[in-house]
């Protein structure tokens, strides 16, 4: 009896098919409608088989056009037979306490090496700029601390990001927008704004654990959707999913940057994935927390950019790019803005002055430009290091993706790996990490591990790096 899932079996079969030159570079790949009915599978099934076709670089997806035959841009690698489940074939629950599992060992360990960070390192940031503003601002606003603010946030804050917004060709008016606790809070008052508790929501997949933390909290059901490092979501299953006969309320997607993979959707994809979303009527959330980080002296376009029907919520904060701690994010809510305001005023009011006023100090002068600058260089050489090291230390068959910007590395391991047995194994040493694991309901994902990349290289940093690879060698 043939126990290799039906998924893996038609997989082998394409590829063999792409490896005889039955199916040449170029060719249109059967769609996922037709191998439905041809092979008698269902839509996860079809999904998952060009979702590792995918993977193996011999399959691209064009927008509006379907999947074609690509070349691989390295040697195709033998398929294994050991596969975790495919993708998306139950509703998602109960990744929470997976996650607090993880963050609870993590904390409770003694960390001498972090590399689990998504923030870049203290020295990196503007911290004197910021708190000199900070003491300036009390000087000349000597009661702030005694006035309540705007629900919306400060008029001053509020203009700086639409007119910066202007330069990744977006309107973001300063009335429509609401300041917040960092991007966090942000989705969750876009997420209470369009769903009801129970209604579903679909994400990318893999995605940034936080995010998975905030739908169970608000007991929404979750549909995960395959993205890759290359483009992020692929559209083909987004809207096999959105024709599907589940309701899918609402899609959180990061385009620029993502966290883990680092992808950045291409313009043709942006633009057709906010088509869809309005004409299935489906919110579209998007997370534009990273988008600063770009290596490009160009911004990189949102989602917002090609929105004309309102039907998308755009939220970001300056926790990575400019300073942790002060915990400023926004949201501009399109259709939904007063309801957003109502709701950002029942759960915590305003946002304190204080940073806000501070922080637009700084912004609004060429000083913050120059310093993005020097910090995207900064950061670029930071990932260019760790990733020669990751592939000089870890075990043959590692590979790292190459991302256009920010503080993050989603390296995947060959797949007789575990990431979760080297996040323990890593933490008894003081190392910290973040098993891939976390990122996903699926368990596709146990084989690959996200690197912060936002501390400068170091003797210790590659000593980190090197002992991991030992770890690892040991589990082989």
């Amino acid at each position: 009896m043939n126990t290799t899932p039906l998924y893996r079996q038609l997989a082998n079969h394409y590829l063999d098919a792409i490896r005889s030159g039955t199916l040449k570079t170029g060719e249109r790949f059967p769609s996922i409608r037709l191998m439905m009915e041809k092979h008698a599978v269902s839509l996860s099934t079809a999904v998952q088989v060009c979702r590792e076709l995918e993977d193996y670089g011999v399959l691209e997806a064009r927008p509006r056009s379907g999947n074609y035959i690509r070349q691989p841009d390295t040697p195709s690698k033998p398929i294994p037979i050991a596969l975790p489940p495919p993708l998306d074939t139950e509703v998602y629950a109960g990744i929470h306490e997976q996650v607090s599992s993880v963050l609870k060992a993590s904390q409770r360990a003694t960390i001498k090496v972090n590399l689990a960070s998504a923030y870049c390192a203290p020295q990196l940031y503007p911290l004197k700029t910021l708190q000199d503003n900070m003491l300036k601002t009390l000087r000349q606003n000597p009661h702030l601390l005694d006035t309540t603010g705007s629900t919306c946030g400060h008029i001053a804050l509020r203009n700086i990001l639409a007119r910066r917004a202007l330069t990744s060709k977006t309107h973001l008016p300063a009335e429509r927008i609401v300041i917040t606790n960092g991007a966090t809070e942000a989705i969750n008052l876009a997420l209470r704004a369009v769903t009801c508790p129970g209604d579903t929501v679909a994400v990318e997949s893999p995605t940034f654990y936080g995010l998975l933390q905030i739908l169970e909290s608000l007991n929404l059901q979750v549909r995960e959707v395959p993205a890759t490092t290359h483009s992020g979501i692929n559209l083909l299953a987004l809207e096999q999913l959105l024709q599907g006969p589940e309701r899918i309320k609402a899609l959180i997607v990061i385009p620029n940057l993502h966290n883990p993979l680092g992808s950045i959707m291409p313009d043709a994809n942006k633009a057709r994935l906010v088509q869809l979303c309005a004409e299935y009527h489906t919110a579209l959330i998007e997370d534009d927390t990273y988008g600063d980080l770009v290596d490009t002296e160009q911004p990189l376009s949102t989602l917002k950019h090609w929105d004309r029907s309102d039907n998308l919520i755009y939220c970001a904060s300056l926790n990575k790019t400019l300073a942790p701690g002060v915990r400023l994010g926004w949201i501009s809510a399109g259709k939904w803005h007063d309801r957003v305001e109502m709701l950002k005023h029942t759960q915590s009011r305003g946002c304190e002055a204080l940073s806000q006023l501070a922080v637009s100090a700084f912004m609004g002068t060429p000083s913050y430009e120059r310093y993005l600058r020097r910090l995207r260089k900064t950061l670029k050489q930071q990932r260019q290091h760790m990733s020669a090291a990751i592939l000089r230390y870890f075990p043959q068959g590692t590979s790292v993706n190459t991302p256009q910007g920010g503080t993050l590395l989603w390296v995947e391991l060959p797949r007789e790996y575990s990431s979760m047995a080297l996040f323990h194994e890593a933490l008894n040493v003081g190392i910290l990490i973040s098993p891939g694991d976390i990122f996903s309901n699926t368990g596709r994902f146990g084989h690959f591990v996200r690197i912060g990349c936002g501390a400068p290289y170091s003797p210790r940093v590659d000593e980190a790096l090197a002992t991991l690879g030992q770890l690892l060698k040991t589990q082989g």
